[in-house]
């Protein structure tokens, strides 16, 4: 039974929420705000009945949490999650604020995306039956530090909850670098050429170094980044067994990918190698709970789209696709994934550098945009946001002419500018404060429903 504190948090946070749905334009974030200065700790009373499913990591936490729920939705009849992606404290507390329970559910649980600087309090009050680990890279130096730095962050929630399993990417090696108490079950590629190779990451990979002694990585096989069959010579640290692997891919466009995870065949429709890992996730959170592969087929084959993540807007005849970028990992993989176009697009980017965002935006040249350029496929070029003038000079540095490369520094002028374009494909590439704020834009000019 909460305290009588935690339930004038609760009824606090719960009224905020009605008023500003009903009354405003939303927020996920206030009500949580508001519950969590009444009674700080709030999410320990809230979180009480249900087991519950961290989700963290750098990149793919958004659309892995929202495949985890389709899955466990085949079981489950009544899941909580934060699809908005506020993934901080007060989101969080903010999603309880804003699920309505179902009276008879006789399987509950809670799948939350948690930004990695929150994983530690959020699992102090919700002690989980899982954590879910996408990869670590470099990302928001100016809030997380080296991704040594932020692994740490995340440690230290598992460690306070050892009963809880660890479902991570064994082929990202900070995960297995550490001794844990936890069960552990690792997922990953199953590559080809395991032991036939013996090759390095490039010099300017991130964490191109052993995380036990620092020396370099070698890899039968690299999927992307420093993600593969990594093995180090020097002291004998090499990538784990895996529990689950994705056993072959046998298609991918940018807005598909077919591949086998242990021998059954899934598809999702959404493109790049990182989304499959994202699958592949939620199908290892699905097997530990319980889920049929049968059942995960049917869960991916539900076509919906997640917020900012390849999400199809039609403007003028014209699929506007919105995707989310914040790091020079994530930005190169979207990159990789356009090189599988068959037609021309039309390209643009829109960066901000808030604190939502990271504030320095320095990671955008290590981008690689001059394949992009040198590609030919992208027919033509936009670039916007608060920070328009940086992006604009990266993508001149690129390789983009400045006379042929649109500026729109105001984003009311963004989607007269999309109308326009000869190219039927548009590839809108933002930060997260900037996709926030052009949905804002295509929600008031009524191309999307208002929310998440």
């Amino acid at each position: 039974m909460p305290s009588l504190k935690s339930q004038l948090a609760i009824t606090a946070g719960r009224l905020s929420y009605w008023y500003l749905h009903k009354f405003r334009h939303g927020g996920s974030a206030y009500p949580g705000q508001l519950a969590a200065k009444i009674d700080p700790d709030v999410l320990g009373a809230l979180g009480q009945d249900r087991d519950t499913i961290i989700v963290t990591g750098t990149n793919g936490k958004t659309l892995t949490t929202a495949l985890i729920v389709k899955v466990l939705a085949q079981q489950y009849d009544d899941i909580l999650t934060n699809p908005t992606g506020s993934n901080m404290l007060q989101g969080i507390i903010g999603a309880y604020f804003a699920h309505k329970p179902k009276s008879n559910a006789k399987r509950k649980i809670a799948v939350l995306e948690v930004d990695e600087a929150n994983v530690a309090p959020v699992a102090h009050y919700l002690h989980p039956k899982a954590f879910v680990m996408t990869n670590i890279f470099r990302d928001q130096m100016d809030r997380y530090g080296e991704f040594y730095t932020t692994y740490n962050k995340i440690l230290r929630g598992v460690k306070a909850n050892p009963e809880a399993v660890v479902i991570a990417n064994g082929d990202a090696p900070i995960f297995s670098s550490r001794e844990l108490a936890n069960p552990l079950r690792y997922y990953g590629f199953a590559l080809k050429e395991d032991e036939d190779q013996d090759v390095k990451a490039p010099a300017n990979t991130d964490g191109v170094l052993c995380p036990v002694c620092e020396h370099i990585l070698h890899y039968h096989g690299i999927t992307y980044s420093n993600l593969g069959s990594f093995f180090c010579p020097n002291c004998g640290f090499k990538r784990p067994a895996l529990k689950n692997q994705v056993t072959a891919v046998t298609a991918q466009t940018p807005t598909s990918s077919q591949f086998e995870i242990d021998g059954h065949p899934f598809s999702i429709s959404v493109g790049g190698t990182y989304n499959i890992y994202n699958a592949l996730a939620a199908y290892a959170v699905g097997e530990q709970f319980g889920i049929t592969p049968a059942q995960t087929a049917q869960a991916f084959s539900q076509d919906e789209k997640v917020f900012g993540r390849q999400e199809q807007i039609s403007i003028a005849g014209k699929n506007v696709t919105l995707i989310l970028v914040k790091n020079p990992v994530g930005l190169n993989e979207v990159l990789a994934m356009l090189q599988r176009q068959q037609q021309p697009f039309a390209f643009a980017m829109l960066l901000n550098a808030n604190y939502a965002d990271g504030t320095d935006t320095s990671w955008i040249w290590d981008g690689n945009l001059e394949q992009l350029v040198e590609s030919k496929l992208a027919t033509s070029y936009m670039v916007g946001g608060e920070r328009y003038k940086d992006i604009a000079f990266r993508m001149q540095v690129a390789g983009v002419p400045a006379q042929a490369l649109a500026t729109k520094p105001d984003l009311n002028t963004v989607i007269p500018y999309l109308k326009q374009v000869k190219e039927d494909q548009i590839y809108l590439l933002a930060t997260y404060t900037a996709v926030l704020q052009m949905r804002e834009k295509f929600s008031q000019a009524g191309f999307i429903k208002a929310g998440f």
